[in-house]
């Protein structure tokens, strides 16, 4: 990465012409300045502006024919749609989107990166599970078979923290699985698996400790049973069995404590790292989450990798883009092909929809200077780091192995969030450059800013700065050993983030490419 561009503390950063090369075949940088730069402002390598470019934006280094490729990251993110001056912003209009690559054509596990050095001597606190898994949190968690009986068990869960979780010291919460699946839908279609697993592996979330309870109508097509992980009837409730509203709110009460009770019990030990699951997103994505807070989020995933975790990684059409960078990173033809896959049937997926992969990046993701996204994707995959791809996971599947794990989801904040949920995670890392509120009451979301200015807007929602790299004043690695040690603490539940902080959480929201009847 080439900085262009000098940053005294003392002075304003808007005094100070900056701005971010990434490759050194790149012919595009990136405008570093808090409100962007203005036209005729001259870098210290000579480049002069001709016109105003705002903060995050591109500006050609050179002078670009019409249908000439524009380069950034070394990859070609588009084609020139009309002739473009050295100093000229480039702003979308100008960027025709280029071929998708040719999943058939791809190279497969031939560029398998070297394991790098085991990292040991780090350990979290967290809650040991009868099942030999790890919890991160001490949570009741509620399943709901059908959206039909949401209304009802939200009403009992605010009385349950009200009245019974403040004398169970050690439980952490009590967090309802609501969703909009259940009934009306076709159950046996065979995309209902993506639904069926995702609603099943999220009620045998390791930080729920083991303790079930279901809560049903009576009349639904998901089956209570199907749903249930300890497999006894004992921890279903089904609402139209009960004597009317007070006899509803009644029993769920009593289950609740009798699962309250046991949760209690449970203390935290130490553990290695190796235990833990840890997500990664990105959302209100710019064009600093390439440079900053998407490589640091890399170099921690690295660490963890090293320490034995697991990470996942996913949103297909921001990794759609950049296949071809991931496949030789595989650590063998199957997992390479795997991948491939999960592309490929997401093609498909959109195809039937009548959409394609231009309907992403969003109107926000624009205005902070990503312009397509190919774009997006080539700064996305800098989450990933830099380790061997060992395992894929299709939508909604729990992580069975440890390294680099695809999780297969759409890009949304929520669906992702709710699938890697099911994929077993136990903490996520989002990055952030527009800035969002978005987090999950199930796992820590730790907030990451790619640009100073954000976490200046939002000081009280967002947990670490990773802005500090585009201005020289921390490197990749600096912030990625930060990221890695606040993970660590937030595991052990020794620290909170913003979010948790100030109680908010996103509903969980399913992927159902099946058919609603």
């Amino acid at each position: 990465m080439e900085r262009v561009g000098k940053v005294d503390t003392k002075t304003q950063l808007t005094e100070v012409p900056l701005y971010i090369k990434v490759n050194r075949s790149d012919n595009v940088a990136i405008v570093v300045n808090t409100g962007g730069l203005d036209q005729g402002t001259v870098f210290p390598c000579g480049l002069e502006l001709k016109e105003r470019v705002p903060q995050g934006h591109k500006v050609a280094l050179m002078d670009i024919d019409e249908n000439e490729a524009i380069i950034r990251y070394g990859e070609v993110i588009g084609h020139a749609a009309e002739s473009i001056s050295k100093g000229c912003w480039i702003d979308e209009s100008l960027v025709m989107l280029p071929a998708s690559p040719d999943l058939k054509e791809l190279p497969v596990a031939n560029d398998i990166p070297e394991a790098l050095p085991p990292l040991e001597g780090y350990t979290f606190q967290g809650f040991r599970n009868e099942d030999g898994s790890v919890g991160t949190k001490n949570i009741l968690g509620i399943t709901t078979s059908v959206q039909c009986v949401v209304g009802v068990l939200d009403f009992v869960v605010n009385r349950i923290k009200k009245e019974l979780l403040p004398k169970y010291h050690n439980v952490d919460d009590v967090v309802a699985i609501n969703h909009n699946y259940g009934c009306g839908v076709a159950i046996n279609a065979p995309e209902a698996v993506i639904p069926i697993r995702t609603i099943q592996n999220l009620a045998k979330h390791p930080n729920f400790g083991g303790e079930a309870l279901v809560v049903g109508l009576g009349c639904e097509k998901l089956s209570p049973m199907r749903i249930n992980p300890s497999g006894d009837d004992s921890d279903i409730i089904s609402l139209q069995d009960q004597q009317g509203f007070a006899g509803m709110v009644q029993s769920i009460m009593e289950m609740a404590e009798e699962r309250l009770i046991k949760l209690n019990r449970r203390q935290r030990e130490t553990f290695p790292v190796s235990e833990l699951v840890i997500g990664t997103q990105c959302g209100g994505s710019d064009a600093f989450s390439g440079v900053t807070a998407n490589p640091a989020v890399g170099y921690a995933t690295d660490l963890l990798v090293r320490a034995g975790a697991t990470v996942l990684f996913s949103e297909v059409t921001e990794v759609r883009d950049a296949i071809h960078l991931l496949t030789p990173r595989a650590v063998n033809e199957e997992v390479g092909r795997a991948l491939i896959k999960e592309m490929d049937w997401y093609d498909n997926y959109l195809a039937l929809g009548d959409a394609d992969r231009s309907a992403n990046p969003s109107p926000g993701n624009k205005k902070g200077g990503l312009a397509n996204v190919v774009e997006k994707s080539l700064g996305s995959i800098a989450k990933s780091g830099g380790s061997p791809i060992s395992g894929v996971l299709a939508p909604g599947e729990k992580a069975t192995e440890k390294g680099l794990i695809f999780a297969a989801t759409p890009a949304s904040d929520f669906v992702c969030g709710t699938l890697q949920l099911a994929s077993g995670m136990h903490l996520q890392v989002f990055t952030t450059g527009r800035g969002t509120p978005y987090n999950l009451a199930m796992a820590s979301v730790i907030k990451v800013s790619t640009r100073n200015t954000l976490t200046e807007q939002w000081k009280d929602l967002i947990d670490i700065n990773a802005g500090t790299i585009a201005t020289g004043e921390a490197t990749i690695e600096d912030v990625g050993w930060e990221i890695f040690h606040l993970i660590l603490e937030v595991a052990s539940g020794k620290k909170k983030t913003w979010a948790e902080h100030w109680g908010l959480h996103n509903d969980l929201v399913l992927f159902n490419p099946a058919p609603i009847t």
